[in-house]
């Protein structure tokens, strides 16, 4: 039964990200961001920067070095998105893609910032979740 409920848990996960990632729309409409596929990987990173230092309270040291690790990922997703691949295999690749970039954003993060950024990530997770459901 535990094992059941933990399936269902990482799938309901799978399809947050997945929704995030390939859709993208309900948390964009709420942030004012632009459409997450027509948007450029520059635009992306600058939009997550712009998010984390207004959150986050980061000073100019770590508002630059978030800017370089934002645009090197929104790079490397941007490959993820424009590939062929299925989304369960988009979703595994995004996935660990994000689970680099908190190591690397962990190493420049105070660490009460970094769990006010995973809590975020989490509200934001929650929030997709209810829209997902909304939908169903």
């Amino acid at each position: 039964m535990k094992k059941q409920g933990i399936i269902k848990a990482l799938w309901l996960i799978a399809a947050v990200i997945t929704v995030t990632i390939l859709l993208g729309k309900p948390a964009i409409a709420q942030t004012g961001m632009p459409d997450f596929k027509n948007s450029t990987p520059e635009q992306r990173a600058q939009f997550q920067t712009e998010m984390m230092k207004g959150k986050l309270k980061l000073d100019a040291a770590q508002e630059s070095k978030v800017q370089s690790i934002n645009l090197t990922y929104a790079r490397k997703m941007q490959t993820i998105i424009k590939s062929d691949d299925g989304r369960f295999s988009k979703m595994k690749q995004a996935r660990s893609l994000q689970e680099a970039k908190d190591q690397e954003l962990k190493n420049v993060f105070t660490p009460a910032q970094f769990k006010q950024y995973k809590d975020f990530e989490e509200e934001m997770k929650a929030k997709l979740m209810e829209k997902v459901k909304e939908k169903q």
